[in-house]
């Protein structure tokens, strides 16, 4: 078992609670800047308030090329986020002072994690980027939904799919169970959808049809039909990221 694979078993037997931050960068620091703040000195004063990795993705230079993929409707969008586990979302002062000083605005979710696909095939070193994309998924259930018919049909039905039809080699699905702060935008799920360098420069690549664009186009009918089932296209929110597991 790899570090990170074992790392994150470890946190997730521990019966700790899993936050979602949503940050933004000061306007005079650019994008690799304020990931390299988010990924060196911030998470080293992070370490004193949980002895778990903390999971940073960033929209960054590495993952321009993915720009076609983006679609906001939360605007600014967010320039990262990071996922922290602490034994009570209760204990989260500490952090949101350390992020306070390392960010212009932020705002956190308690989420509940389920991850159908777990990385296992491009592990990278302690502390170092993995490879390709993460791209991050803001979610927010259709009015003509209830709760339960939302989640039965993405978690249902629609995770298989998702994961049939795409290049992922990683997959987690968020569900928010409460907004912590007052200003958090009205989310009820991130998604953490790991991609292949390839996908970045190209949809054949995204829906694992290389040289194959009939395939490509059926496979991307299917993803946005199941999508349509449960998504407003309006309010999603898809962010290209580079990702970090911070030991």
């Amino acid at each position: 078992m790899s570090y990170a694979v074992a790392q994150l078993a470890h946190y997730r037997d521990n019966n700790m609670e899993k936050i979602i931050y949503l940050l933004w960068k000061e306007d005079s620091t650019s994008a690799d800047e304020f990931r390299e703040l988010l990924r060196n000195k911030a998470s080293a004063e992070l370490r004193a308030e949980t002895p778990q990795p903390i999971r940073l993705c960033a929209s960054d230079s590495d993952v321009d090329a993915a720009a076609g993929y983006r679609l906001e409707s939360m605007k600014p969008a967010a320039d990262a986020i990071l996922s922290i586990w602490l034994d009570s979302a209760i204990y989260r002062k500490g952090v949101e002072s350390i992020l306070g000083d390392h960010c212009k605005q932020f705002c956190a979710y308690l989420v509940t994690e389920s991850e159908p696909l777990v990385n296992t095939t491009h592990i990278p070193a302690p502390g170092e980027r993995t490879a390709g994309m993460n791209q991050v998924v803001f979610l927010q259930k259709p009015e003509r939904l209830s709760f339960n018919e939302w989640i039965d049909i993405w978690h249902g039905s629609h995770t298989d799919i998702a994961i049939e039809t795409q290049s992922t080699f990683g997959y987690r699905q968020n569900v928010v169970a409460r907004a912590l702060t007052d200003n958090a935008p009205p989310i009820d799920a991130i998604v953490e959808e790991n991609f292949p360098e390839a996908a970045i420069h190209g949809r054949e690549a995204f829906y694992d049809a290389q040289g194959k664009p009939e395939l490509q186009q059926e496979r991307e009918k299917i993803m946005m039909e199941s999508c349509a089932r449960f998504i407003d296209f309006d309010k999603i929110d898809c962010i290209p990221m580079s990702e970090y597991l911070v030991p």
